[in-house]
Order: C-alpha cells, then sequence, then structure tokens
C-alpha cells in the first residue's frame, strides 16, 4: 500500500507513515464534521477507527453530511460511514456502533484519540468527563452558521469552559461543516503523527458582518481566568 500513501510518505516519511498503523481513534458523532472526518482520517493509515453514532439518516442531514447518498435515508450512519471507507481504503480496521457515547465506553474499547464530531453538549461534556478521569487528550470541534471553533484538550477543561445545555444548533452551510472539519482531522492527523500541535489552544474561525474570514488563538488558560 505504499503507492497509495505515497503523497503522505513524501510529506514525512516511511515510519511516521508505518506508525500510524500502529494508532486507533473513536470519531464520536458521524454526521456533518464525522462525514468528513471519516473521509480525510479514513485514508490516512490509522490503523483502527471506531465510528459511534446512535443516530440514522434523515434527509435534512444529506446535503451537509458529504459522506451519504439520498438511498442512504433511513439507514444508521455509523454503519453506512464503514461501508465507505472500507471501500476507500483496505487496511484500515473500522468497526461502527450505533449507540451513544455512554454505551460505547461500557465496550472498555482503549483509542489514542477521541475525537468529538457531535453537535451535542451534553456528549462533549461526558468526554471531558471520560478524559480526565482516564488521563486522555481528546478533540473538540463545534460550528455553527459561519464559524466554527477547535481545540485539543488536555489540562484544560470543556465543562470548564462551556456552560453545557440542551440548546438545539442553529442554522448551517455545507462549506464552512467541511472547512472546521478538515481543520479538526489536521489537528488529529498531526497529534497522531507526533507532530508538533498546540494542545489547550482555542481555535477560532468565523466570518464578520463584513464577509471577512477571521481567525483567532486563545489559550484555555486565559479564557477560565
Amino acid at each position: 500500500m505504499n503507492d497509495y500513501f505515497m503523497r503522505q510518505i513524501s510529506l514525512w516519511g516511511e515510519e511516521t507513515q508505518n506508525s500510524l498503523s500502529q494508532k486507533s481513534i473513536a470519531i464520536i458523532g458521524n454526521g456533518g464534521l464525522g462525514s468528513t472526518l471519516g473521509l480525510t482520517l479514513g485514508s490516512s493509515g490509522i490503523g483502527k477507527i471506531y465510528l459511534v453514532d446512535f443516530d440514522t439518516l434523515s434527509s435534512h442531514n444529506v446535503h451537509r453530511q458529504i459522506a451519504f447518498k439520498l438511498e442512504d435515508i433511513g439507514k444508521s450512519k455509523s454503519e453506512q460511514m464503514r461501508k465507505l471507507l472500507e471501500s476507500r481504503c483496505d487496511t484500515v480496521h473500522i468497526e461502527s456502533f450505533c449507540e451513544s457515547f455512554d454505551d460505547f465506553l461500557k465496550r472498555g474499547i482503549d483509542v489514542d484519540l477521541v475525537i468529538d464530531a457531535t453537535d451535542n453538549l451534553p456528549t462533549r461534556s461526558a468526554i471531558d468527563k471520560w478524559a480526565k478521569a482516564n488521563g486522555k487528550v481528546w478533540l473538540y470541534a463545534s460550528v455553527e452558521e459561519w464559524r466554527g471553533q477547535v481545540c485539543l484538550f488536555e489540562k484544560a477543561s470543556y465543562n470548564s469552559l462551556f456552560v453545557v445545555n440542551d440548546r438545539k444548533p442553529g442554522g448551517i452551510t455545507p462549506p464552512i461543516v467541511s472547512f472546521i472539519a478538515s481543520l479538526e482531522a489536521i489537528t488529529a492527523l498531526r497529534y497522531l503523527a507526533g507532530e508538533p500541535v498546540k494542545k489547550d489552544l482555542l481555535n477560532y474561525l468565523y466570518f464578520d458582518e463584513n464577509g471577512v474570514l477571521n481567525r483567532s488563538e486563545e489559550h484555555t488558560s486565559e479564557l477560565q481566568s
């Protein structure tokens, strides 16, 4: 499969590429963010990928959840995603779980990185609590309207930064979802490959009222103070 990963190997060499085959991740939420995460990370050489989503596909999901087709409506997101990723790369071991994050935890599966791709604040809170209890790094992202943010949590706590409620997400367009998910995927891949990546830094991207794309970085310790 060296030909498959040729362009990546030319970026960081065979040793780093081979190291990815020993890594494992769990993508929690296989919808908008999860689609781009699955497609990009699923063809990067990561050894094991666990896809976790209790939901089935609805018609209003398809326009921004780019891993799916109209014929997938009514089917399990995690299962359909697994089939797609397996058709694109046959070196990765993929398992799909049509269940909640809490139920997935009961399986006792250990991973190198948990990646949040949900639109659910209580689930993010649960991921943060689990990560803190187990000394794990986890990757957060959220997107809404014309803005989004990404943070690789290590020492900082999501629950200390955000008010957790069950507010429904606002409107959204497909490109901003893929844009933020791509930043999240790059962060995950650099972390897993041992490339430099800043932890506990909240990256915030948004279009202002004049249509200008803005980016800010804030260390989580400053946000908590």
